[in-house]
């Protein structure tokens, strides 16, 4: 049997609160994480959990290099995060999926346009093809009959839906998602959790940090614990057992 292809891989990496300006670590750099080691395969869904300010949406934001790696090994979707020049990150985010809390739509644009300019800016030209990708990931997320909705027209699950189609539109290789369902009602973010796990049975690596047990217990997946600086995986199950 093929082996899955692994679209996340660190080692030995330290994660440090840094002005973002040097490439070495200074005396005055916090350290956030140390010691990460992480694998993650396409299709995987993989959970991080810990408490507020214990560094999961930090290493996130390593991962899609807004936050410089210092130290260690990282190879995110193919792309070397030690070595990757700042023109090349275009490139690292428009081979993965990016899902915000706060959304950060277009207020001034509908649905069809939120996507539509982000095609655009990140490299598509074709009339036809455009709107094709946009007609796919509406169908996907089930919003293709609200394409010309202006977001404030639209409930918490429907603007989360179009986030996670905006992610969607280059169809990635990793999605990550920082608390997606943090200010959702149970039943629609039951339905977020239906429509990631459909995402990552087509093969898309999901990597979601999230504070809701009750969620994982229910779509169980890989768990890992951001505590004391350092990453563990946890057994779910034995976990909420207890």
């Amino acid at each position: 049997m093929e082996q899955a292809k692994k679209v996340v891989e660190l080692r030995n990496v330290s994660i440090y609160h840094t002005d973002g300006k040097s490439n070495h670590v200074k005396p005055e750099d916090e350290l956030v994480l140390s010691e990460v080691n992480l694998s993650v395969s396409e299709g995987e869904m993989v959970y991080f959990i810990g408490r507020v300010g214990s560094g999961k949406s930090t290493l996130l934001k390593t991962l899609y290099a807004e936050v410089k790696l210092l130290e260690g090994e990282a190879e995110v979707v193919g792309m070397n995060l030690r070595e990757i020049k700042r023109s090349d990150i275009p490139t690292l985010r428009r081979k993965m999926g990016i899902v915000f809390q706060d959304y950060q739509l277009l207020d001034d644009r509908n649905v069809f346009y939120n996507l539509y300019d982000v095609m655009r800016a990140t490299g598509w030209e074709n009339e036809q093809d455009i709107r094709k990708r946009i007609d796919e990931v509406l169908s996907l997320v089930k919003l293709d009959h609200k394409a010309y909705k202006m977001p404030h027209e639209l409930s918490g699950g429907e603007q989360q839906r179009l986030v996670i189609a905006r992610a969607l539109l280059n169809s990635p290789a990793l999605l990550l998602a920082d608390e997606p369902t943090g200010n959702l009602d149970p039943v629609t973010a039951d339905n977020i959790m239906r429509l990631f796990r459909e995402i990552s049975e087509a093969g898309c690596a999901i990597i979601m940090s999230t504070h809701n047990t009750a969620l994982i217990e229910q779509y169980p997946a890989r768990t890992l614990l951001f505590s004391k600086g350092k990453i563990s995986e946890v057994d779910v199950e034995k976990s909420f057992s207890e």
